[in-house]
């Protein structure tokens, strides 16, 4: 009975997480972030690339936008005319911008973002457990078999099948789930690991690290009794991420529009 009750736990856990993971439609930029017709029109009109990237630097002014790309410009994205948020890429598979996207997932079907990383985690750490109480549950079978007190073709076969296939998704599972707690602890994505976020100072691999704890509560929030089950509780709402707290003069895109102001009248005064 206690065998049983845990399995049933553990199996709905594992439904749950993958359905969320799957149904959750990702998180698009807000309409604030998407270029008005006018700015549109002066942008596509517009031949100088140096001129299009004052008219992009314009618009931004007013967002919260502080990753840049390679060279310096804002990203922006022509497919789906809109001045990227931090941490937002646009998917091919799907054919928007996903809000801190982290990498489109074929065994989900669905891009894995901001809206649903957390219960792609869930759904890592639920399969592993399930994987491993399965291994658990029929490694004393397996040790019958092996020294010849199962007799039975059909259990043998049945013994053997679900020994391999529960080992063989526990390893691919942990390292995969592994490099995701890795990830997390750090406060990246995917797509940040392999090509860190260029702020106006250059780039820097760890310009969302908050520390260990904030880091996790950027994901799974601040109620802990929350953060085992598949309810939405990350933290904001995926168009502004807070940054590393550094010196304002090592690290200008921490100072607010006012902070600016104010340093650019001490300068005018001295």
């Amino acid at each position: 009975v206690a065998y049983l009750i845990i399995f049933h736990i553990l199996f709905v856990l594992f439904v749950w997480t993958y359905w969320k993971s799957i149904f959750t439609l990702p998180v698009q930029p807000g309409k604030k972030y998407h270029m008005s017709y006018a700015d549109k029109e002066r942008y596509e009109n517009e031949e100088r690339p140096e001129v299009q990237r004052q008219i992009l630097a314009e618009i931004a002014r007013k967002l919260p936008v502080y990753t840049r790309t390679g060279n310096g410009g804002i990203r922006f994205c022509d497919r789906c005319q809109l001045i990227k948020p931090d941490r937002c890429h646009h998917c091919s598979v799907c054919a928007v911008c996903v809000l801190k996207m982290d990498h489109h997932c074929p065994w989900v079907n669905n891009c894995i973002g901001f809206s649903n990383y957390k219960f792609f985690l869930l759904f890592l750490a639920y399969s592993l457990l399930y994987c491993l109480y399965i291994a658990a549950t029929v490694f004393k079978y397996f040790i019958k078999y092996w020294t010849g007190e199962l007799t039975n073709g059909r259990s043998k076969f049945h013994v053997l099948f679900l020994l391999f296939v529960a080992v063989m998704f526990f390893v691919s599972l942990m390292f995969l789930f592994g490099y995701h707690c890795w990830l997390v602890s750090r406060n990246r994505s995917t797509l940040e690991a392999f090509s860190a976020p260029v702020f106006q100072n250059g780039p820097d691999k760890n310009g969302f690290n908050l520390g260990f704890v904030k880091n996790l509560q950027q994901v799974f929030g601040e109620e802990k009794k929350l953060w085992l089950l598949p309810i939405a509780s990350s933290q904001g709402d995926g168009h502004f991420f807070p940054m590393r707290a550094l010196c304002e003069a090592q690290n200008p895109l921490l100072a607010n529009e006012e902070q600016w102001e104010d340093d650019r009248i001490d300068e005018e005064l001295h």
